[in-house]
């Protein structure tokens, strides 16, 4: 069965949306950093910490993931500073 929407491996970084975690000061420098970027197709990556497994069995009613899905956090501070950077939805 065919998915609606599928990502496409060979999309590309183009930029990043908000703040980088060092000026959130959400990294020490050492370790993997949270990150939003868009990809040159128009699709959004986000980099965080995999909490899959934490919320699977809590998950609301009408979410459903996948198997090659999995549930990732980033910081708050990250995703607002990036509302300036994400255009509204076509209506």
């Amino acid at each position: 069965m065919r998915r609606a929407w599928e990502a496409d491996p060979s999309a590309g970084f183009v930029r990043r949306l908000g703040k980088s975690a060092r000026e959130l000061d959400s990294t020490d420098g050492r370790d993997g950093c949270p990150d939003i970027w868009q990809l040159d197709n128009g699709d959004i990556a986000v980099i965080g910490r995999d909490l899959t497994r934490t919320y699977a069995q809590r998950l609301p009613e009408d979410v459903k993931l996948a198997a090659d899905e999995r549930l990732v956090i980033i910081p708050g501070a990250m995703l607002s500073s990036a509302k300036k950077d994400i255009p509204d939805a076509d209506a």
